[in-house]
């Protein structure tokens, strides 16, 4: 007899992992995107492949526990605020464990240019850029993600039900203030 492992709440391990997969895939798809930049710039194929595997596996784990944070209702669906906070550490440090990795792989002794408080405050900045471009993947990949494994999954199955919550609280907002554009004037 196999125990199945689940995690505190009772959620099993393997459902909250399915519910992990569309942030997990944003964060890859980030490091695949540095390092086609990386190509791009002409740099060594050994560092544009530590490029993409520094930085996309740190982000696609952080990710990924973003997804699981939301399933578990730490997160509101759509909230920017508590997302970027999220990021404003996550970004950062996948950022530093990236940094990392290229001056291991160059055999480099000095892992950053400048102070490490100066790279982190620089990075925390554009974890603000990146916290819109990941909410935005997310919000479009995540809920058809859900759907196709809510039948066999009781995670995503409950995340299901809150984004269908989401989406009539914003349309009934959108029914009290009316149509969301003026009619042309050029339909006559």
């Amino acid at each position: 007899m196999a125990a199945s492992l689940t995690l505190p709440g009772g959620q099993g391990l393997r459902d909250n992992a399915e519910v992990a997969v569309p942030g997990a895939a944003i964060g890859l798809l980030a490091g695949l995107f540095a390092m086609a930049v990386g190509m791009m710039a002409g740099l060594a194929p050994a560092v544009t492949v530590t490029i993409a595997a520094g930085l996309g596996v740190p982000l696609a784990l952080f990710g990924a526990g973003y997804c699981v944070l939301l399933a578990r209702g730490v997160f509101g669906i759509g909230a920017v605020a508590p997302l970027a906070l999220y990021w404003f550490v996550g970004f950062p440090l996948s950022r530093l464990i990236d940094s990392y990795a290229v001056a291991a792989v160059l055999g480099s002794d000095t892992v950053l240019d400048e102070p490490l408080l100066s790279f982190l405050a620089l990075q925390a900045m554009l974890s603000f850029g990146f916290t819109i471009g990941f909410l935005w993947l997310h919000e479009r990949i995540a809920p058809r993600w859900l759907l196709r494994v809510r039948d066999h999954n009781a995670v995503a199955a409950d995340l299901v039900e809150r984004y269908m919550e989401h989406a009539a609280h914003l349309n009934q907002r959108r029914g009290a203030r009316g149509p969301r554009r003026k009619p042309s004037k050029n339909n006559s």
